[in-house]
């Protein structure tokens, strides 16, 4: 169940991308329902997102330690 939230939650995030405050919010939820393992993951999966739009970059404060 664990892994149907992780790709739950990259659909999400790739459909909100288009608006940042709204795609921070959304990284912000998923970090608190994430697996810490899952975190890393996303981490990785937003740094891709961020190739396409930077501006989504300050989003990545959610999920540094």
């Amino acid at each position: 169940m664990a892994r149907a939230m992780f790709e739950y939650t990259k659909e999400i995030l790739k459909k909100v991308s288009f608006d940042t405050k709204l795609f921070c919010k959304e990284v912000k939820k998923a970090v608190t329902h994430l697996l810490p393992h899952e975190v890393e993951e996303l981490r990785v999966y937003i740094l891709s997102l961020i190739q396409e739009n930077p501006r989504l970059s300050q989003c990545l404060v959610y999920i540094e330690e």
